[in-house]
């Protein structure tokens, strides 16, 4: 039955749920087909503009559904061409989600829940209250969004989504699996799994059951210290996720899926930059095959953190090198605009509560 005075969120059913309640609604079933492309292939956020449909459908659709549109709240283009975005949510919330243009590709920063719970020291939105998970369209609306951007500032196609935005999609488990199945799917946006990372803090149970479901997008593990006494001060989610236990999962993830996983590791001025803070991370990356990014830390207000010194990072990565791990330094992008990684949070929110 209908419910009474209250439309049903449509892109939260299945195909087959769709059909059944279409006929529930006196329609052909075969309509869902249909409405399913046009909601999913074609990105469609209003029912008036499918336009295969009948109007007398297309009402008896809003009478019985609604559509939680993410719409662009803002957006700001960065000196090196970044576009940061602020997403508003059906529910008034807010999110952010970032294009990061490059020669060889265009990705998508995506966010996964409005707020994080994780507390990361060093990370802006671990400064802000996890309000609630994400639902997969809304992750997908972000994708949406993002690549026509890059279609319409940089006439290219987006080719890479990375979920790196605010939230740790681990804790948003379905959402994020539901809106990777509509980013690949062929009756979605049908792109390649390996075009998609996901990046966690670590959740042991988590990442393996990444590995039970086989997944076949890349995940990345943030890491920024190999050994426990460190990585409980700067990410407390350590304290249950003992690099241990994440190394255990690690090698049952792969051992599942066969997929490399990456490292993102940020070198901190006087924290983790030493000699010997690679040489765990070294040690550490011998448990699966991997390669490691480092990541250029950008400081934030709320936190005293600062980026080692160049030479120390070329050290640093040379060293890890010189172990045989696949090293790359990544320059920050957006950083003029706060888009860079660590810096994603509202800042109406971070301006009341500094």
């Amino acid at each position: 039955m209908v419910e009474q005075n209250k439309l049903i969120d449509i892109r939260s059913l299945s195909l087959a749920q769709l059909k059944d309640k279409l006929v529930e609604m006196g329609e052909q079933g075969f309509r869902a087909k249909q409405i399913y492309e046009w909601l999913w292939a074609k990105s469609c956020t209003d029912f008036d503009e499918m336009s295969n449909l009948s109007k007398p459908l297309r009402e008896n659709l809003k009478a019985h559904f609604t559509i939680h549109a993410v719409k662009v709240r803002n957006a700001q283009i960065s000196a090196d061409k970044t576009i940061k975005n602020s997403f508003t949510l059906y529910d008034g919330n807010v999110i952010e989600g970032v294009l990061i243009p490059a020669p060889e590709r265009m990705t998508a920063c995506v966010s996964s829940q409005v707020g994080c719970s994780l507390t990361c020291k060093f990370c802006a939105t671990g400064y802000m209250d996890r309000k609630r998970n994400l639902n997969a369209d809304e992750i997908y609306d972000q994708v949406v969004l993002i690549a026509k951007q890059a279609e319409e500032h940089y006439q290219q196609p987006l080719t890479n989504i990375v979920y790196m935005g605010m939230g740790e999609p681990l804790l948003n488990y379905s959402g994020m699996m539901k809106s990777v199945e509509r980013i690949t799917s062929p009756d979605g946006l049908n792109m390649a799994a390996k075009r998609i990372t996901v990046s966690t803090a670590g959740i042991a149970k988590m990442i393996k059951k990444l590995g039970d479901d086989e997944v076949r997008f890349n995940l990345a593990l943030s890491l920024h210290a190999a050994n426990d006494k460190k990585r409980n001060e700067i990410m407390p989610i350590n304290e249950q996720n003992s690099l241990k236990a994440l190394a255990e999962a690690l090698k049952y993830f792969y051992a599942k899926t066969k997929n490399p996983v990456t490292f993102e590791y940020i070198v901190f001025h006087n924290f983790n930059d030493e000699l010997e803070d690679a040489k765990e991370l070294a040690r550490f990356c011998k448990h699966v095959p991997c390669k490691v990014n480092i990541i250029e830390y950008n400081p934030i207000s709320l936190a005293d953190f600062v980026n080692a010194e160049a030479d120390k990072i070329e050290q640093f990565a040379t060293y890890l090198r010189s172990q045989g791990v696949v090293t790359n330094v990544r320059r920050s992008r957006g950083k003029d605009i706060d888009a860079a990684c660590g810096q994603l949070a509202i800042k109406e929110k971070e301006s009341e509560t500094a």
